[in-house]
Formats: C-alpha cells, structure tokens, sequence
C-alpha cells in the first residue's frame, strides 16, 4: 500500500505547523560495550586481525530486541537526543524501553567502533555498507545472542542500510523502517557531493596520502559545503537566512565552530557508499516495511519517484512522505523530529506479523 499523507496526516499537519512543545520523556539510562571480532573479513579480501565493535543499549535485555542505525559520521549514543530518543524510548512511546531492548551500534568506522584514526590510517581496509551490515549482525548474534528482532531501523546511511539487512538477512526481522534513503543506486547528487568531499580531502596537500600531522583544512570546509548543499530544508534555511548579511552569518558560524573529524574517518565513511545498490534484490525482504522520507529531503527528492516505484515491488510495504515546511530540516527531518513520524511507527509495530513465531 502506498501513502503520501496517509490518516495521520491531520496530526502531522498539527506538528508542522508548529504545535506547542511537549517534553521528551525519560527513559532508562544508556549503557555501553565493546566486543572484538577476531580476523574480520571484508568485501575486499581483506581481513583486520581485531575489529572492534561498539554499542549502546537503553532497555532491558529480557525485552523484545530492536537496533536502531545511525547516519554517516554518527554514532549510536549520537541517537540519544531528546528530538529522537526522547520521542522513542520512554514510557508509553513507540519504542518504550520498559518493552523494547533497544540496541544502537556504532558501525564500522564510526564512534567507538575501529576506525582508520586509531592508527592505521589510510591502511584500514575499505568498508562497505555490506560489511558494517554483517558485522552488526555478528555482533547482535554471537556476542548478545539475539536470535530475532522485532525491528530494524535506521535514518540516513542507517536507513539505507535497513534496505540492506531485509535482504541480507531476511528471517532476521519482523518489520523495517528505513528512513531519509531510498533503495537505489547511489547516483546523482547524493553521490556527486560525497565524491566532492572524498576528493577534496585526496587532492589536500595536507592530506599527505593520510599521514598527516594536522587535519587538512578542505575536510572542515567540504563537510560545510556537504552540509549546506544537502540537508536542511529549503525552507528552514531561508527562514534561517533570509538576507545576505544572515547567510554570511549562518555560513561563518558553521566554518568558525569547533570541528572534531578525522579527515581520513570522513574520507572512508563517504567513500564507503559508492556501491551501494539494493534494488536488484528487494524481493527477498520478507519484513513489513515503512519507509520514510521527508518531500524536502535533499538527497532523496520524491519528486524522482525511486521510492514510490521500488516500494511497489514489495508485498508487504508502504512509505510515507513527511511534507515539508519552515519547521523541517529537509534530509535531517527524520533525524532530528522524531515526533514527526512516531505515531507512524507506533502504527506499523501494532499490525507488523511476527515473523519469528
């Protein structure tokens, strides 16, 4: 079944327009743990001696197992505000952490999780997003013994890897949420702006082949141009900015705040999308599948119509599209307001079979 505004269009319009603030509520405190895959092999060929994993866990682990993915140079504890957990995790919300053990990995080079910035450098082996997806798997299978998820669901890189895990591991889930993605090939401006910035960091003279001594200067200023090219909402920024001098104001305060990257973190992370493609095998997700995108997402315009086509082929799919306006934040709607598709999500959890009974 197909959806644009769906029943709960009349609430989200409430929302969207501005409805008066409601305070996230609390959930149980976060706890966080490593394990150490040994002699990790990647699409490559490659193999890593000890692959460090890293997650964060809200819940009890008796509770129905949930992972939740995060965005490109993210991490899972990155997840933990009160736009998104704070929407998600407390009491009487979709994902109550009293009912749900949810689990947030931080996937290869991101967060806790190795990373090239370790030590290695530009000698880490090249990742993809099939390998931060079975590694997460490793992770919830043969160190925190899960055996079946109620849900997956991710936003942004974590939404196209959602796309990733119905295919890979088809039995492992009962429902998938995959949001701010679409499961096509990474093309056009999603992936010319993610060149641009791999590219800007590599023709770096301060990039020294990745033994530098001091982060490159391109690699703050390409992740500002990324930013502002590709996320934010049209709408919000000229709400932000509606004058020149406010727009020089906007983009000196991005380029002037404190900047944490790595350039060879980012490098790797940006670089690790460019093959990814699952639309050649979406038929085998057996999962109930939501997907989410947002009608000003940058990255993924609706106006294409990739989402709507590709969500056809399923049997048991649908999609919503949040409408935009001043109060979202285009690419990072799904993000930052998860109040704007909670209820959507509570809905699918109501009705999605349980695959693994």
């Amino acid at each position: 079944m197909l959806q644009f505004l769906c029943p709960l269009a009349f609430w989200l319009a409430v929302f969207l327009l501005g409805a008066p603030p409601v305070w996230a509520a609390a959930y149980p405190a976060p706890k966080e743990g490593s394990w150490v895959v040994r002699d990790f092999r990647f699409h490559t060929g490659q193999t890593l001696p000890e692959l460090r994993l890293h997650y964060t866990t809200v819940g009890n682990p008796a509770g129905e197992p949930v992972l939740v993915l995060h965005g490109t140079t993210g991490s899972g504890a990155g997840l933990l505000t009160p736009g998104f957990a704070g929407e998600l995790f407390g009491p009487g919300q979709p994902l109550d952490a009293s009912r749900y053990y949810v689990i947030l990995p931080d996937a290869i080079g991101t967060g806790k999780s190795s990373k090239p910035s370790d030590g290695m450098r530009a000698k880490f082996p090249q990742y993809n997003y099939n390998d931060m997806v079975d590694a997460q798997y490793r992770l919830l299978a043969e160190h925190l013994g899960i055996k079946h998820l109620r849900l997956v669901i991710g936003n942004s890189m974590g939404g196209m890897q959602t796309w990733i895990w119905g295919q890979r591991y088809p039995g492992f889930m009962d429902a998938l949420v995959p949001m701010a993605s679409l499961p096509t090939e990474m093309a056009s401006r999603n992936w010319i702006l993610r060149r641009l910035v791999v590219d800007s960091i590599r023709n770096d003279p301060e990039w020294l082949n990745g033994n530098y001594t001091r982060q490159p200067k391109s690699l703050q200023f390409a992740s500002v141009f990324y930013g502002f090219a590709s996320n934010g909402g049209n709408q919000a920024l000229y709400k932000a900015a509606p004058t020149r001098e406010k727009a020089d104001q906007l983009l000196n305060q991005r380029l002037s705040a404190p900047f944490s990257g790595d350039a060879n973190d980012h490098l790797y992370q940006w670089d690790s999308s460019r093959d990814y493609n699952p639309s050649p095998g979406l038929e085998k997700i057996k999962a109930t599948l939501l997907a989410i995108n947002s009608a000003d997402d940058e990255r993924n315009p609706p106006e294409l119509g990739l989402l709507q086509s590709e969500v056809q082929r399923l049997k048991n799919a649908r999609f919503v599209i949040l409408p935009a306006s001043p109060n979202t934040a285009g690419h990072g709607t799904t993000g930052l307001q998860a109040k704007a598709w909670a209820p959507y999500l509570a809905e699918l959890l109501q009705s999605a079979p349980r695959l693994g009974q």
